[in-house]
């Protein structure tokens, strides 16, 4: 009797097994898919951000970055901060640009554990790119990445806007 609930125990456990990894086959195929489509459009992955049981691409392309089933025009961008629980870390500003005072709507004292999130000001709206808190590094990185491009591309229309007028 013992053996034959071990022999259950067993095959129990291979089919779990089985399925876990046929899921996670999947899961793959289906992010390559994705990132082949946006590569076809002429986009290039930023990061790739958790969001609960998936995967959200921040990407870009010559003159848009895309989060979330948003466009945010590259040119619209009047300044970016790095935020950490809420709190700037950096900012970047676009010549004449504002950094909107409006709040994220999550105050820092509510927040157990360090939120890492990119907030991008446009001239329509501002954005919220939360890298979350999942192992602080990872989070870390996924937000200096998004803050960095978006830097880049602020500095980027600075520079062609001033020698557009000079």
């Amino acid at each position: 009797m013992r053996d034959l609930l071990a022999v259950g125990l067993v095959v129990l456990l291979v089919l779990l097994a089985l399925s876990m990894a046929t899921t996670l086959r999947w899961r793959y195929r289906d992010h390559a898919r994705i990132r082949r489509r946006l590569r076809d459009e002429g986009r290039s992955v930023v990061a790739e951000v958790p969001v609960e049981d998936r995967l959200e691409f921040f990407s870009q392309d010559a003159g848009a970055f895309y989060w979330a089933g948003r466009t945010i025009p590259k040119r619209e961008i009047r300044a970016a901060q790095l935020l950490i629980s809420g709190a700037p870390l950096a900012t970047v500003r676009a010549r004449g640009g504002a950094v909107s005072e409006a709040p994220d709507g999550t105050a820092v004292a509510e927040i157990e554990r360090e939120r890492w999130d990119v907030a991008i000001d446009t001239d329509a709206e501002r954005v919220l790119v939360e890298c979350g808190s999942i192992r602080q590094q990872v989070s870390q990185e996924l937000a200096r990445s998004v803050f960095d491009a978006v830097k880049r591309a602020v500095e980027a229309h600075d520079r062609s806007n001033r020698h557009a007028e000079g």
